[in-house]
């Protein structure tokens, strides 16, 4: 569960452009981007369906 908190937090870090240079060495040094792939199709799937939510919201 530990590893899969870090691979959250990178990724999140990464989207908004404040990954640490120790960080991303870290992650490229992982022997699977499995995980990465995952949360990073989660977190845009999750932002996507929250900009469409904040548009409709507004709209209403």
């Amino acid at each position: 569960m530990k590893k899969w908190w870090r691979v959250i937090k990178s990724v999140a870090a990464s989207a908004v452009g404040v990954q640490s240079e120790a960080n991303r060495r870290y992650d490229f040094e992982q022997k699977s981007i499995v995980p990465y792939i995952v949360v990073g199709v989660i977190f845009v799937m999750l932002f996507i369906a929250s900009i469409i939510t904040i548009i409709k919201l507004s709209l209403t």
